[in-house]
């Protein structure tokens, strides 16, 4: 629901040129809306929390990109559209398959992890947690619950005594800094 006060054109201008507060507005602005068309979609809270997400931060991404001639809302939802597509294609992608003729599965190797590889995951992890420590505090412990402890938007709300809005728009901002970081430092 588009509060009729707020100037979207000049909030898309100011998001244009950064401005986090003008991104904080248009995810408030819109959030009920793309999470509700990706609801009805996923019929899955947690997926269409996911793809919402996932929703904004391209959206914000490629905010230089936004045809003033369309609507805002349209724009995102053909976005989310998009981003949920793929999620079904890469859960296709996943499934397992079957020769119903003869009614055999074909044989599925073993997934089990070998030393070599436990040694790469474990680097690996060991580098992430060293890209995390250069965030601030607050988007370090906002990772942590989410993606270690893998607590849900209202537990880390819940947690962190934050209204759950403000726990998106916080994860969201991590995630993007994570990901300039780790950037950053491959192009070294």
């Amino acid at each position: 629901m588009v509060n009729k006060n707020l100037d979207i054109p000049e909030l898309i201008e100011k998001a244009r040129k950064k401005d986090q507060k003008a991104f904080n507005t248009l995810l408030n602005t819109y959030w009920s809306d793309i999470y509700r068309f990706q609801f009805s979609k996923t019929d899955n809270e947690d997926e269409a929390e996911d793809i919402t997400i996932k929703t904004f931060s391209k959206a914000f991404d490629k905010i230089h990109l936004y045809n003033e001639r369309y609507n805002f809302k349209t724009w995102l939802i053909s976005i989310s559209k998009n981003i949920f597509l793929d999620h079904i294609r890469k859960q296709r992608n996943d499934t397992i398959s079957i020769n119903k003729k003869e009614a055999e599965a074909y044989e599925i190797s073993d997934e089990t992890p070998t030393v070599e590889d436990q040694l790469i995951s474990e680097q690996n992890l060991a580098i992430l947690l060293n890209f995390i420590k250069q965030l601030k505090p607050q988007y370090q412990e906002i990772i942590n619950l989410r993606y270690f402890k893998e607590m849900s938007y209202k537990e880390i709300a819940l947690e962190l005594n934050k209204p759950m809005s403000n726990i998106k728009v916080k994860l969201l901002r991590a995630k993007k800094l994570l990901a300039e970081i780790i950037k950053i430092s491959s192009e070294k």
